[in-house]
């Protein structure tokens, strides 16, 4: 398997484990309460680590590619 694609895959294996976390995390939240400010900051937080850290390298790769091929 190529490199890269071994890369790609660790990505999307962090990225379901990121959010795996996230819905861990409002699940604990939100056992008992009605607290919506609570559960909101911390979706904001996964979603914002998500795009940054996970997505954003994999659109790097993506627009060097392209680059490349041109």
């Amino acid at each position: 398997m190529d490199k890269k694609k071994k890369s790609i895959g660790f990505f999307i294996i962090a990225s379901a484990i990121v959010w795996g976390a996230v819905i861990l995390g409002c699940s604990l939240k939100l056992k008992g309460t009605g607290c919506y400010d609570e559960i909101s900051n911390i979706l904001i937080v996964g979603s914002t680590f998500h795009l940054l850290f996970i997505w954003g390298p994999l659109a790097a790769i993506q627009f060097s590619k392209i680059k490349k091929e041109k």
